[in-house]
């Protein structure tokens, strides 16, 4: 049976759905049969990063009504073969599906998928319910600002309240010149804030952005922010794996090594 991850966000603008991509991608590139779902309806934006957005015939909302089986529906990436997107509708709205609806498709993808990735709206509305509801494992994704902790304590809270326990942090888009400097929250400010295991820290980087102009993962490049992805993907497959040193020593990082779930 596969693993449900939802991926999560308080906020916008924090790499959520960039992070999914390279993530399930990540998965795949160790031979984990993985399937990436585009929960945001009306604002879908997968297709773009892993450069399918002309490929889509079927979505979501197509396999959620019966209008086609889930299979029909997939988009298999051309460099991860083990690697598949399930695209949001870009014209419904947000009550276009259900929670228990979510959930059933889950249970049918767990038969065939090791990893099912679902990349959340951003907040805490009917997506984020959704996702939520079907998960069995919760990634929060914030940025060292207090806006972006205050929301992900709110997310967390959320997710807890759900009844769905296992949670996980990753904090990007960090810049260790800036923490230097007191203009930023240090990573031990931020698990100190947020209370639950810290499972990846990236950096800011500008391969992001360069790859997603041009429609392709940032795991296929050399950086450190892919470097941080596949080590996050080997720590969600159970292996003990350091931190990156991103300039702070590795005295703060060793402190972490131990904290995430195997």
């Amino acid at each position: 049976m596969g693993e449900v991850i939802a991926i999560t966000s308080g906020k916008g603008g924090v790499g959520k759905t960039t992070l999914a991509a390279n993530i399930g991608a990540g998965l795949a590139s160790n031979g984990k049969k993985t399937v990436l779902i585009d929960t945001d309806l009306g604002l879908r934006n997968l297709d773009i990063l892993t450069g399918q957005e002309n490929l889509i015939v079927y979505n979501l909302v197509d396999v959620i009504k019966g209008s086609c089986p889930f299979n029909q529906a997939l988009l298999k990436h051309e460099q991860y073969d083990a690697f598949y997107l399930l695209p949001a509708a870009q014209m419904k709205d947000k009550s276009a599906i259900t929670a228990e609806q979510l959930k059933k498709l889950a249970v049918e993808l767990k038969e065939q998928f090791d990893y099912i990735i679902l990349d959340c709206p951003p907040g805490i509305e009917q997506g984020f319910q959704n996702a939520v509801a079907a998960a069995d494992r919760a990634f929060i994704i914030a940025t060292p600002t207090v806006a972006s902790v205050r929301a992900a304590d709110r997310v967390r809270g959320l997710i807890e309240k759900n009844g769905l326990r296992n949670c996980d942090l990753i904090l990007n888009r960090v810049r260790m010149d800036l923490i230097k400097r007191g203009d930023m929250m240090s990573i031990e400010d931020v698990t100190e804030l947020l209370p639950i295991p810290l499972l990846g820290v990236l950096p800011e980087d500008e391969h992001v952005l360069v790859s997603e102009n041009k429609k392709s993962l940032v795991l296929e490049v050399d950086c450190p922010t892919a470097k941080a992805c596949r080590n996050i993907c080997k720590r969600i497959e159970g292996e003990e794996v350091p931190f990156l040193d991103l300039g702070t020593g590795r005295h703060l990082f060793s402190k972490f090594s131990g904290i995430f779930r195997k």
